[in-house]
């Protein structure tokens, strides 16, 4: 690992221990837990954990008098070589086990807790109860489930249900009965093999095309108190996933509590990274709900947070999407002080060079690569259609993808981001682009029809003028940043100045592409993402703002298709042009029709990406730090008069600590990791560092500071004692979980 990277992460752990002082982490997070007083029946409403790569979620088994314990693992795939495509290479279903008691279930008391990432309580039956601890260690292969009762419910069973490994979506289709997307000449996976005893067991699922997935598990002690202890490995090529899963489950009961403790040690270094306290505490739990789901679903090493995470169930998604899913879900990672995770992304890159360029066509290969809309983890997918050819020409999803990395380079400040992952993929993406550009009678450039996610296919497609654009912006700056012997390709600059603008209309704003009105309700963005997250047209440049409320509003002005990304996304554009009050508005709109009892996501399928990105929502009307410069509550809404958070991180590589009471910025702390320039944009009246120090202001409301790496400062309203962030009092109860 690079000496820069260690230290990239060694800084996304960093805390500034002074601005946590008034913290009871415990407490805090203990208000945050989802909880149970109803049986949870499905994927939408029952507790779930997960380490980056296992996952279980619990539920009452439908139609069954059992608990489901599922079994999930992200790092299972198909990897069949003749179908590059959904079928071929798409996540594949494990197996679960099911408690099924001696008396019937008549109700539960669950709780789960986001700090220790642990769901406890008591399944009640007519027979007795059955306690639980459930939990999918962090530091280590397992997922365990202890157990004591009570009356007659010791003789209760654990059975293991192994499931068919083949495509989930062709499972789904044959589920429903459904004609649409049943695979005709899809072939089967061998059947799952399994054997076992008294003290546990094994099940093997060999694939077709090389590799196998094998789930082991252990039973300890027995009668009145047991624990169930289980592990999953899956290997490709080689086939000696039984191999791995023996030898890890190969450990005794006295490591359980060590386990335990490991695993407690990792949640609690995570979630003290950064502190969010809102007034509306539906709101704040949904945030902290989030940051435990994101560190649930994705860690180096392990998976990337595709639409289902470690959670996978019968669906028609089962792949990593990559023309919106997967950058939503990481969205929140970098302001939120988790860099870490973000660096799944930058790897995944980095690792699969050679697959991004064998997804265009052979005579592109040469200088290009591509994203098709889905992929497996190692960005494997069908060929991308070309400009000129048959079928929806998205070419945009790479650059798309390529601006999560600039944001995770941009906020740690680490070169080897750019070296490794942005600068290989972007210019490849752009050269893409500038295969099909020409020169128009008007001599500025234009793109030949391509397709808007989701809506349709236009010339100057506003989808890919916009990524366009902003990789030849993007690609200039890191050739400086890099120090790259060529220097700027000639034709990047080339296009930032003759590039077509953002087709648009007076009454309408942002089209879809040049003569392609919006006309039909949407719920995709895709024709506006020059307002976020590229702030290629933002709030400093005269008219910016009007435009997109126009286009927003013209958006919103056609129902029928405006669903929950739809809210997220207008939420997001709002506040990045500070307009807090329109920015919560538009959140509330995820949770009155679409968000679910445990905070997961359903439209056609199950999904993740879009309560993430609801995360992101309640972030930048925090903290935001586009065109250098850090603004501190920059959209806040007009109920949100108190606030407080430390150590989310800015563009630039900084921490920043604020609070705010009665709707005014009291304080605010800014710490270097990088010694970049620092540019503040605050309301505080009269801002003075505390002790003493030089405040340049250049601007209304903006000022210069001098901070060099590893040094902070703290600016009050005349440099009074700083309020320091804690739990700020709200209304609201936290109704996640059943009630």
């Amino acid at each position: 690992m690079h000496i820069s990277r260690i230290l990239t992460l060694l800084l996304a752990l960093a805390v500034v221990t002074t601005a946590r002082a008034n913290i009871d982490w415990p407490a805090f997070m203990a208000d945050q837990d989802m909880t149970w007083t109803r049986l949870p029946a499905n994927w939408y409403d029952g507790p779930f954990m997960g380490n980056g790569a296992l996952g279980t979620y619990i539920i009452k088994e439908p139609g069954k008098n059992a608990i489901r314990v599922d079994i999930g693992n992200s790092m299972v795939h198909d990897h069949r070589t003749d179908d590059r495509g959904i079928y071929g290479r798409c996540r594949l279903l494990i197996g679960y086990f099911l408690l099924e008691p001696a008396g019937e279930i008549t109700g539960c008391d669950l709780r789960l807790s986001l700090y220790d990432a642990t769901t406890t309580g008591t399944i009640h039956t007519t027979a007795g109860d059955i306690r639980l601890r459930a939990f999918v260690t962090s530091e280590a292969p397992y997922i365990v489930v202890e157990t004591g009762t009570t009356g007659g419910e010791k003789n209760f069973k654990w059975q293991f249900c192994p499931e068919k490994a083949d495509s989930p979506r062709q499972l789904n289709a044959i589920a429903r009965k459904s004609k649409n997307h049943f695979k005709q000449d899809y072939v089967s996976n061998t059947d799952p093999e399994v054997s076992e005893n008294a003290r546990g067991g094994i099940c093997i699922q060999p694939l077709l095309q090389g590799g196998a997935t094998a789930t082991a598990w252990r039973i300890f002690g027995k009668g009145d108190r047991r624990t169930l202890v289980v592990t999953n490995a899956h290997t490709y090529p080689a086939d000696n996933a039984a191999d791995i899963a023996r030898h890890d489950i190969d450990i005794k009961a006295d490591d359980i509590p060590r386990l335990y403790k490991e695993h407690t040690d990792w949640w609690h270094r995570y979630c003290q990274q950064s502190f969010v306290s809102l007034p509306d505490k539906r709101m704040e739990n949904f945030y902290w709900a989030q940051i435990y789901k994101l560190g649930s679903a994705t860690r180096p090493g392990k998976g990337i947070a595709d639409n289902q995470g470690p959670w996978l169930v019968l669906t028609p998604w089962p792949n990593a999407w990559w023309n919106l899913n997967v950058q939503l879900s990481y969205w929140p990672v970098t302001t939120s002080n988790h860099t870490e995770l973000g660096q799944v992304l930058v790897d995944a890159v980095r690792d699969n060079m050679d697959n991004l360029i064998a997804n265009v066509p052979a005579k592109y290969r040469h200088d290009s690569a591509a994203l098709p809309v889905a992929t497996d983890f190692d960005m494997v997918g069908t060929e991308v259609p070309m400009p000129g050819g048959k079928g929806h020409v998205q070419i945009g999803n790479l650059p798309w993808l390529c601006h999560n990395l600039w944001q995770q380079y941009r906020y740690t400040m680490d070169t080897d981001v750019l070296r490794d992952a942005l600068y290989p993929a972007l210019k490849r993406a752009v050269n893409l682009y500038l295969h099909f550009v020409y020169e128009g009678e008007d001599g500025r450039l234009h793109l030949p029809e391509t397709y808007s996610p989701e809506y349709g296919s236009a010339p100057d497609c506003n989808y890919d003028l916009a990524l366009l654009r902003w990789g030849c912006q993007t690609l200039i700056e890191t050739a400086r940043l890099l120090g790259d012997d060529d220097g700027p390709d000639p034709r990047w600059q080339e296009v930032v100045d003759r590039l077509a603008d953002y087709p648009s209309d007076p009454e309408q704003g942002m089209l879809i592409g040049a003569g392609v009105p919006y006309e039909k309700s949407h719920r995709h963005f895709s024709h506006m993402l020059m307002f976020y997250p590229l702030h290629t047209v933002n709030a400093d440049i005269p008219g910016a703002r009007e435009q997109m409320v126009r286009t927003v509003d013209r958006w919103f002005g056609i129902p029928g298709n405006i669903l929950g990304f739809s809210y997220t996304g207008a939420s997001l554009m709002h506040s990045a042009f500070g307009d807090g009050n329109s920015a919560l508005e538009k959140l509330k709109g995820l949770f009155t029709k679409y968000l679910r009892p445990n905070t997961l996501y359903k439209e056609s399928g199950p999904v993740i990406e879009t309560p993430l990105s609801g995360a992101q929502a309640i972030l930048e009307m925090l903290l935001q730090s586009w065109g250098g410069k850090i603004r501190v509550f920059p959209a806040m809404p007009d109920a949100w008069a108190d606030a407080s958070f430390a150590d989310l991180r800015a563009e630039g590589a900084f921490l920043v600590s604020a609070t705010r009471q009665g709707g005014k910025t009291t304080s605010i702390t800014v710490r270097s990791l990088a010694g970049e320039p620092c540019v503040l944009v605050t309301d505080m009246a009269d801002p003075r560092i505390v002790g003493g120090g030089t405040l340049r202001r250049i601007a209304d409301n903006t000022y210069e500071l001098d901070l060099a790496r590893g040094k902070s400062v703290t600016l009050t309203p005349g440099g009074v004692t700083p309020a320091v962030p804690a739990p700020v009092a709200g209304e609201g109860a936290n109704t996640f979980g059943l009630k």
